[in-house]
């Protein structure tokens, strides 16, 4: 398998430097984007939402709990498959301690079109803990373009309240949400990166068909491990 040219460390340090200007302009250019989108406008969300939880009806509304700010992911289930995507399970495994955005007055959770009793078996196999509701019946997931004639999309809608007045202020789907994936931004931090036949890599660097190797994390065999 190739490898990449050893060097001394004195010239790695010259190679790293320099890729560190690039690495700063972008973190600053994601600065200047994360203020453009903080300006975006906003549209009100008019029609009343009935979703299906753990402990019964709840509005969307009552997803926000205290917060004003609401993170959905539109987990892909559709009502007639077993277990949900592999891909957004990525997602799922990304989500970290609630406590850090309560702290910011924001909440998150995920909807499925799956019916309930189906999100909570698949919820327990991957041990998951973050709340998740079904849409199962609703117009929820059309409406937001998590569902559309082609079938499921995974999708990020933000929303903020004002008292009872709810509005959507931005999505992201497809690639637009990568840079929320831990385990992307690890492995593009890696020689190999996500070693996947899209990556500009040179010669001799592993790579598969994208997406390709995505599982449920219960379903690798973690050979290489």
């Amino acid at each position: 398998m190739a490898l990449p040219k050893v060097v001394s460390m004195e010239e790695w340090q010259v190679a790293r430097e320099r890729l560190l200007l690039r690495e700063k302009a972008i973190t600053h250019a994601r600065a200047t984007l994360a203020a453009e989108r903080r300006r975006l406008p906003m549209v009100r969300v008019k029609k009343e939402y009935v979703l299906r939880g753990p402990e019964g009806d709840v509005s969307l509304l009552d997803l926000f709990g205290r917060c004003r700010q609401l993170v959905i992911y539109h987990y892909m289930f559709a009502p007639e498959w077993d277990a949900g995507c592999d891909g957004c399970a990525m997602m799922a495994d990304s989500v970290g301690h609630p406590a850090h955005l309560h702290a910011r007055d924001t909440t998150f959770a995920m909807v499925s079109r799956a019916p309930l009793e189906k999100i909570e078996a698949f919820k327990t196999r991957m041990g998951w803990s973050m709340p998740w509701y079904s849409s199962f019946g609703t117009d929820f997931n059309r409406d937001f373009g998590a569902t559309t004639d082609h079938g499921e999309e995974h999708r990020l809608s933000v929303f903020l309240r004002d008292g009872d007045t709810i509005y959507l202020s931005y999505q992201a789907g497809n690639r637009g949400m990568e840079h929320l994936l831990f385990h992307y931004n690890l492995l593009d931090l890696t020689p190999f990166g996500r070693q996947e036949e899209w990556e500009d890599s040179p010669p001799g660097w592993p790579q598969t068909e994208t997406y390709s190797w995505q599982r449920l994390h219960d379903e690798y065999d973690n050979e290489g491990a």
